[in-house]
């Protein structure tokens, strides 16, 4: 598998992970954690050591995973699992066949960036599946392997049943469902939750306005923070971006 900027690393499709019984502990259960209690495996349904299984593969120096989103219009939202030895990490980035450069969404290493995700583009990605194109179609594993780079400060009163919804169909327990979505979306261990809202004309240039519907987060240290989420593309290729992550037109 290539990809531009990972030429030389060693690439694998990871669609075929999502399978093991310990992956969604696996992969979710460092984001869970807040200062009253550990998360434990069995809260995703797994054991200690489906999960540790789970965890060495998606951690393999020598095959490092690709979950592929693919999503309407040609896009691919693309979660890659960076397993160098000695600074392993996660990248979140969006592609396109027509773009020159991957657009950033966030790293989760130890140098991260983000967030890289609001709730209304993370949901929208999670339910535009393209059943052409190769990668996870499942909505819930889409909404899962996403939420690592999402925060919003506004997410919705429905987001916790709607995340409880998707952990189920993972493997969570119904009774352990609704604590998990709540530790999942309380309190991201990385950056604190942002405000997303449509470009705003800069004084710099010249009040020229910015192509409009892809939406700048507030937050500092996210890659998105006052720039466009794929630099270098045309108003068009802007547009269909926009529509595919419905934000435009606003509604």
């Amino acid at each position: 598998m290539l990809i531009d900027g990972f030429e030389k690393a060693p690439l694998v499709a990871g669609e075929e992970l999502l399978v093991l019984p310990g992956f969604w502990a696996a992969y979710l259960l460092w984001l869970c954690r807040t200062g009253e209690e550990d998360p434990e495996p069995e809260w995703f349904g797994a054991d200690e050591a489906d999960t540790d299984a789970a965890y060495e593969a998606l951690s393999d120096e020598g095959r490092w995973p690709v979950f592929r989103i693919p999503f309407s219009d040609g896009h691919t939202a693309v979660v890659l699992a960076c397993n160098h030895a000695d600074d392993a990490g996660t990248e979140y980035f969006v592609s396109h066949p027509a773009w020159d450069r991957n657009g950033y969404l966030a790293t989760i290493d130890g140098h991260q960036a983000g967030p890289g995700l609001s709730w209304r583009e993370l949901t929208h990605i999670a339910n535009t599946p393209d059943p052409h194109a190769p990668g996870v179609q499942a909505p819930y594993a889409r909404l899962l392997l996403l939420l690592p780079a999402l925060g919003d400060a506004d997410l919705p009163g429905e987001a916790p049943d709607l995340l409880g919804g998707a952990l189920i169909q993972a493997g969570a327990a119904a009774g352990e469902a609704p604590r998990l979505a709540q530790a999942l979306l309380l309190d991201h261990p990385l950056w604190e939750p942002a405000s997303w809202e449509p470009p705003a004309a800069s004084p710099l240039s010249g009040s020229r306005a910015p192509y409009p519907g892809i939406l700048h987060c507030d937050e500092p240290g996210s890659p998105r923070f006052g720039i466009h989420l794929a630099q270098g593309i045309t108003r068009d290729q802007s547009d269909r971006l926009a529509r595919a992550l419905g934000t435009w037109p606003a509604t």
